[in-house]
């Protein structure tokens, strides 16, 4: 029996990838709060302690308006540049090695910041993070699918400057009422400029809203995937293939998607071969970052030391690294392994 403390410790210090991590959502209320005093916003709330208090969401919808609201602060270069820094500085602490993270482009657009002012700012932010924690990152656009797929084609337009600084585009927010079907044409041109594709499916959607992901936008990673636990056919797919899913236990925890962690289904799609992560999502929001959700869905599932290596493991191999960085990565968890078998 795994002692509480020797779980806690293996679950942050383990190397691990994270691949299913908004920026946005790692946006804390310390820092909303002294970004919003230097661009000499007023808050609707008065302090930290009240802002937290609204952090008790019954479902998405709820979640992603305090989420916007939270966004409005965000006018400068700086402002980003810290957004994404104090995310990697964070997650540092608990054994985060390389990150591809996601940001959303039209939540700043449409409050006229332009493109190139969130993006260099959050670039800047992700080399800073290299540079003082050596956590390796490379950023991910997504479209976000209750606005149109019109619109999500002026995003593409908009990032074609940075093109060399994005490794992939996904699709994000609100799902229902929103199916992949939606974005076909955007991401068949995302894929021939040369993208790499992802996208949230099957979080309040079903099954379906995965295969259709697949079969229709040509997803290479599915974020969330819960919703697959409910097709064999398609867990065996996602199987066979080394369909990679990214899973955030403590925000579907958080979300209400599954109310008891203790019912995950993270350890079933392990076991039957899936390429199953864990990540963290919206940390500032979910009560937890990366080494916490290792922490809490390896309690609440009973996993085991080697369920544990196995996850970090296929964090790394489901990254868009090149073979030889992803064996480097994966050989820093082997080592870890070794030394910390528990």
């Amino acid at each position: 029996m795994i002692s509480d403390n020797i779980m806690r410790d293996i679950s942050y210090r383990i190397p691990k990838a994270e691949l299913h991590l908004h920026l946005e959502g790692s946006f804390e209320p310390e820092l909303m709060f002294e970004i919003a005093k230097r661009n000499n916003i007023q808050v609707v709330y008065k302090n930290v302690e009240e802002l937290r208090q609204k952090y008790k969401f019954n479902n998405l919808k709820e979640f992603l308006d305090i989420y916007y609201e939270s966004c409005s602060v965000l006018i400068n270069k700086e402002d980003f540049h810290d957004l994404a820094y104090n995310f990697i500085k964070k997650a540092a602490s608990q054994g985060l090695k390389y990150v591809e993270p996601f940001f959303d482009p039209q939540t700043h657009l449409q409050r006229k910041i332009p493109f190139k002012t969130m993006f260099e700012g959050l670039l800047s932010g992700c080399e800073s993070g290299l540079k003082d924690f050596d956590v390796e990152s490379n950023l991910i656009m997504c479209f976000l699918r209750d606005r149109s797929e019109e619109e999500a084609f002026e995003v593409l337009n908009e990032a074609k400057e940075f093109k060399s600084k994005i490794i992939a585009v996904g699709l994000d927010s609100n799902e229902q009422g929103n199916p992949p079907q939606k974005f076909e044409r955007v991401f068949k041109e995302a894929k021939s400029k040369g993208y790499r594709l992802v996208a949230h499916a099957g979080e309040e959607g079903t099954a379906k809203s995965i295969s259709d992901a697949l079969e229709c936008l040509n997803i290479e990673r599915i974020d969330h995937g819960c919703a697959l636990i409910h097709d064999d056919d398609l867990v065996k797919k996602f199987a066979e293939n080394k369909i990679p899913l990214t899973m955030c236990p403590l925000s579907n925890h958080k979300l209400q998607v599954t109310p008891d962690l203790s019912k995950h289904m993270l350890k079933k799609l392990l076991d039957r071969g899936v390429m199953v992560m864990i990540n963290s999502d919206d940390p500032a929001y979910f009560g937890g970052y990366i080494g916490e959700n290792y922490y809490e869905i390896w309690k609440a599932l009973n996993l085991s030391f080697d369920d544990i290596v196995a996850l970090a493991k296929n964090s790394f191999e489901s990254t868009f690294l090149s073979d030889d960085r992803k064996k480097y990565y994966v050989n820093l968890v082997t080592e870890f392994s070794k030394n910390n078998k528990a």
